[in-house]
């Protein structure tokens, strides 16, 4: 095996990502800021799958797609919903319901014939962890492909009543004091995200490391089911949980705890989840492929219509999908965001976007992007220091942007709304950080809170 493939013992980690079996909710995203006046006749106009030409009808109408319900998976359920998908000739797309991440994981290595799925929703960078056997049975390879962007912005990191008054905030060393003294008295600060070695992890440990905590030494880190996590920040033996919708804004509406920071804050327009599908599948279904991002991108533009937020939370509140109250939904997804600490954010460029948003293409899968991924996976010692030296060769094994642009065009976006390259540049976080994807072991020497 590669030093790749030897980074992650199989064992080890299924003993940390097993505590997260039972939980299903990551931080959410949203990327931009987009048109107050955003219409449907701003959108590419769906077509008829009874007009689509030899070319473009799909060899296959079947997919089963796995999806967690949090806000991330809209894309997929306003595809099926709103009849995108069969517009496309997709006919018969199913979306399952996912329990946890970690079930996502077992029912993509399952496959469809086995009783999983074909692909759906993932946080980053499990397609490549599942491509390189990094967390499957017997460290099996199961390639897979990164086909598009969900959405961006909308994860928090949550804090319990408990440390209402020690100072937690977008800079954490505010709190630092308080967890430094908890360690001396024989305790530690226990924190929790809901699957390992992926983006909720991530955005927690930056933020803690970016205010001079170390996530690792000076407080309790875990991989913790959501449910679980919000009955512990009730009885106050979880101090902060990094997840996404609608999870931060139902732990503020029952009171249970407040909101410190929005990844919105910590870096605008980050990169979040994404769809990706196994490569036999893709492989076999070429157009099939193409009708899947077609739909979900016609999806992500009827989502970034603020005048179908309503109708997109009513949708999503359902009990077949998120079950929630509307309202939980309604305020954040319109840029409302209340943070429990008489703080209340009113600005929609810190809302979900899924489509576009300031700094261009939020449904366009940047390498640059997954390029942190495995950046940031090299620096908390989840991959070896090698890794960086075969990033491109893992990350063009895996992402097909070049799919996403074969759709858009067939679809009829405008040249404007493609990307020209595959990156998106110098990346800056709120403490000042930047990430040049020239150059990733700078961003590394820069980081002062590190395992590499």
């Amino acid at each position: 095996m590669s030093p790749f493939d030897r980074s992650v013992s199989r064992r080890k980690f299924l003993i940390t990502a097993g505590a997260s079996a039972v939980g299903s909710i990551f931080l959410h995203g949203c990327l931009g800021n987009p048109p107050d006046s955003f219409t449907r006749s701003q959108a590419v106009q769906p077509v008829s799958a009874a007009n689509l030409s030899p070319e473009q009808r799909p060899e296959t109408t079947t997919i089963k797609l796995g999806y967690i319900p949090i806000i991330e998976s809209a894309p997929l359920i306003i595809a099926k919903e709103k009849g995108f998908f069969a517009r496309h000739g997709m006919s018969d797309v199913v979306l399952d319901k996912q329990s946890s991440w970690g079930t996502m994981r077992d029912n993509t290595e399952t496959g469809f014939e086995g009783g999983g799925v074909h692909g759906g929703q993932y946080q980053m960078p499990m397609p490549h962890l599942i491509s390189e056997g990094i967390i499957t049975k017997g460290n099996k390879k199961i390639p897979m492909y990164n086909l598009l962007q969900l959405v961006t912005h909308g994860n928090g990191i949550a804090i319990a009543n408990k440390y209402r008054e020690a100072g937690f905030a977008l800079n954490a060393s505010q709190a630092k004091g308080v967890i430094s003294k908890e360690k001396s008295l024989g305790a530690q600060f226990v924190a929790a995200h809901t699957f390992p070695h992926v983006n909720q992890d991530f955005w927690i440990r930056y933020w803690f490391a970016a205010g001079g905590i170390d996530p690792d030494n000076d407080i309790s880190l875990l991989p913790v089911p959501s449910a679980q996590t919000v009955s512990n920040m009730k009885t106050g033996t979880m101090g902060a949980f990094s997840t996404g919708d609608p999870w931060p804004y139902r732990i503020v509406a029952d009171k249970v705890g407040y909101m410190a920071a929005l990844t919105a804050e910590m870096w605008k327009e980050h990169p979040e989840e994404y769809l990706a599908i196994r490569a036999d599948w893709v492989d076999k279904h070429p157009k099939a492929t193409r009708a899947i991002l077609k739909a979900v991108m016609e999806a992500q533009q009827w989502c970034d219509d603020f005048n179908n937020r309503q109708e997109l939370s009513e949708i999503l509140a359902s009990r077949q999908y998120l079950n929630v109250s509307v309202k939980i939904l309604l305020d954040p997804f319109m840029g409302k965001i209340d943070m429990g600490t008489g703080r209340v954010i009113d600005d929609r460029s810190m809302a979900p976007l899924y489509w576009k948003g300031e700094k261009g293409s939020v449904s366009y899968p940047f390498k640059s992007h997954e390029l942190w991924f495995l950046t940031e996976s090299v620096r908390w010692n989840f991959l070896p220091p090698d890794t960086l030296a075969r990033a491109k060769t893992i990350i063009d094994a895996v992402n097909r942007e070049d799919l996403w642009r074969e759709a858009a065009k067939e679809l009829g976006v405008a040249a404007a709304d493609i990307p020209q390259s595959t990156s998106r540049g110098v990346e800056t976080f709120f403490d000042g950080i930047k990430f040049d994807p020239e150059n990733p072991k700078a961003y590394l020497d820069s980081l002062q809170i590190k395992r590499v």
